[in-house]
């Protein structure tokens, strides 16, 4: 192997391109039209364009892939995660093209790589699975009829693919026709297949999965395992090693069934084992004795007595896991090395038992989306990395200045910490998300330093169920209700281009209109006094003395009535301004010099605008209808996740201003209602 082209980009093709560095291999980038700039392409050493920019015109194109291979001089591929990592006609592709394919082969692919037959697979080599349907039959009529003999609560998924699209939970018959069409769509438009399985629901489980790693030579171990119990939309926002609730023994158990389903599919390279772990016992009524095939397709594991908690099957991932950082920290081991040495022919070079796991390793990823979980684009203003160090990673491709679209996933990178115990590395990672800054753009990052932070997590009792159950109560708490901390906002924000007068006093007050991300607006007026000194008249006509000081990097300094608090604050667009305060953060719009609109509120509540960037793909409203509040009015596209608009109110649709297959951007208005 000398020169590797990876079919992937952002931080996953920096990560292979790091690896493949130090191990004296050349590498090869592809990137979309979008992607000419992005740091993948830069740190290189060549690179291919793929002419493009939506998925399925690029990263998603086998033929294109091939030739960028081919004109490059490339002899293997590594195909990161996501887009075609997982297809087995790729990897088969790539085979018969005469080059190295840095992953399972593709006979495992297709073995392992629909959940379906990875279950059946499973059953037959004694690996507990939930009953379920996975059967070629998808009508509607088939599905709804083995819908009734599994029972509610059911889950609905997408045969192909991964990432918590074509995910569908119902809990009640009358969402079961809606899940089976929703899901299909997404599964369809995310990896070209609308296939469906069904399987009974576990409500309140811990989502737990083994790292495994086989050769070309017939030896298979596992690396321990990952808890990433902590999601939204079905996918993972963090992830830690080792689990909270794994005993030696049940890790133990669940490593022996993850290497026996590799192992039964042939598998080589690094792949991913996926558990329901249900703590409180079965997650269905009944079930035959212990061991036993259950009458609905699964079956119940024999060993639950002695490892003290039921898991199933959920599937096998057959790549390289975002998370997968995770492992290398608690192991030492650079896992996208050991994937090349494998490609390459080499053997693994320790056994099962000189596995050694050191510490406690989680990681959250930083994703562009709001506290709802809105995916969102545009520019980052102003980045700032934390400082890497034993113990702190920081897997991105972010850059001041770049852009960020809606063709690809919301994730934009990965703080991972390392210490000798859960509540050491806790503590590193949210100073690292305090350290971290992504300025002019939506990120998840004030919420996940919540999370962390969160008695429940704390303790080590998240389950799936984490966010939908405290999600409120954390956005609540991010919510800039201290006015200390809104009083310093507001200052970092009038004094972002030029400190307060450094002698002479102003005999004017400066008038102060702000509206806040939760639609209010404060009014107030600040009055510089000189030596740098403001004072600041509330709207309760509270008054308050502060210093604003640059800190350079560091940011603002604001001291209001003799307590410090360091702000960083950017532009984000014409209307906007973007306030970071420690692992807090405040949208505001300064409407100083604006006038007054009347009746704002009212006026938008009888609006539809475009919360983001994407495609419509839907339109269920026509001029003249009548509609309820909450009713789906129009589906987008974006991040490659599908996002239903409902209406704000009941009323009649009096405008639709768009049609399906339409792009819309950020503010854009679709759809009005008359009074």
């Amino acid at each position: 192997m000398k020169k590797l082209l990876i079919a992937n980009r952002s931080e996953i093709a920096r990560r292979v391109i790091r690896t493949a560095h130090a191990m004296g291999i050349d590498t090869v980038a592809v990137y979309s039209d979008v992607d000419l700039d992005a740091l993948h392409v830069r740190e290189a050493g060549s690179a291919v364009a793929l002419q493009g920019n939506a998925s399925a015109d690029t990263y998603l194109r086998i033929d294109k892939l091939l030739h960028a291979a081919r004109v490059s001089g490339a002899d293997a591929v590594h195909p990161g995660y996501g887009f075609l990592s997982e297809s087995a006609d790729f990897a088969q592709a790539v085979t018969e093209a005469g080059l190295i394919w840095v992953g399972p082969p593709a006979s495992a692919i297709r073995a392992l790589g629909s959940k379906a037959a990875a279950k059946q697979l499973a059953l037959a080599h004694g690996v507990p699975c939930l009953p379920g349907y996975h059967g070629e039959a998808q009508d509607d009529d088939r599905l709804q009829a083995e819908a009734q003999r599994i029972g509610l609560p059911l889950m609905v998924k997408a045969v192909a693919g991964g990432g918590g699209r074509g995910m569908r939970l119902v809990t009640e018959w009358t969402q079961l026709l809606p899940a089976l069409k929703s899901a299909r769509s997404e599964a369809l438009s995310g990896f070209g297949c609308g296939e469906l399985l069904l399987e009974r629901a576990l409500l309140r489980p811990r989502h737990v999965e083994v790292q495994v790693f086989a050769d070309a030579h017939g030896h298979c171990i596992h690396l321990g395992e990952r808890d990433c119990s902590v999601q939204r939309r079905h996918q993972k926002i963090i992830e830690e090693s080792p689990s909270p609730a794994v005993s030696p023994e049940l890790r133990a158990e669940l490593g022996r069934c993850a290497v026996a389903l590799a192992q039964a599919a042939g598998y080589v390279g690094a792949g991913t084992v996926e558990f329901l772990l249900d703590e409180e016992g079965p997650g269905f009524a009944a079930g035959p004795p212990q061991g036993e095939t259950h009458p609905l397709g699964g079956q119940r594991p024999a060993e639950r007595r002695s490892v003290g908690a039921s898991f199933y099957l959920m599937e096998m991932n057959t790549r390289l896991q975002v998370e997968h950082p995770v492992t290398e920290m608690l192991t030492g081991l650079d896992l996208v090395e050991w994937q090349l040495r494998v490609a390459r022919g080499e053997p693994l070079s320790w056994a099962q038992e000189q596995v050694q796991f050191h510490g406690h390793a989680i990681e959250v990823r930083l994703c562009a989306e709001d506290d709802h979980f809105t995916p969102h684009t545009g520019e980052v203003r102003q980045l700032h990395a934390p400082a890497e160090s034993y113990g702190l990673r920081f897997d991105h491709a972010l850059a001041s200045g770049a852009l960020v679209t809606p063709h690809y996933d919301a994730m934009l990178g990965k703080l991972i910490a390392h210490a000798a115990t859960r509540e050491a590395a806790i503590d590193r990672l949210l100073q690292g998300l305090r350290d971290t800054r992504v300025l002019g753009l939506q990120t998840n990052r004030a919420l996940l330093a919540a999370c962390l932070q969160h008695p429940v997590f704390r303790a080590g009792h998240a389950r799936i169920d984490f966010l939908a159950q405290h999600g409120d109560e954390l956005r609540e708490g991010l919510a800039l209700r201290d006015p200390a901390l809104r009083a310093a906002a507001a200052l970092a924000v009038c004094f972002d281009h030029a400190n307060p007068a450094p002698a002479l006093p102003c005999p004017y007050p400066r008038s102060l209109r702000l509206a806040w991300a939760d639609g209010e607006i404060t009014v107030g007026s600040v009055l510089e006094l000189g030596a740098g000194q403001v004072r600041l008249t509330a709207e309760d006509g509270s008054v308050h003395l502060a210093t604003v000081q640059a800190g350079g990097a560091s940011g603002r300094r604001v001291t209001l009535d003799g307590v410090d608090v360091w702000t960083h604050a950017v532009l984000a667009d014409d209307r906007r301004w973007h306030v970071q305060l420690a692992e807090r953060e405040v949208w505001l719009t300064d409407l100083s010099h604006a006038p007054a609109v009347a009746g704002g509120a009212e006026h938008a509540h009888r609006e539809l605008r475009a919360p983001f960037n994407g495609k419509l793909l839907a339109v269920h409203a026509a001029a003249g209808q009548q509609v309820a509040r909450g009713e789906p009015l129009l589906v987008i596209e974006s991040m490659k996740l599908e996002h239903t608009l409902a209406a704000p109110r009941d009323g009649v649709v009096a405008e639709v201003l768009v049609v399906a297959g339409a792009q819309v951007a950020p503010g854009q208005l679709l759809l009005r209602l008359d009074h």
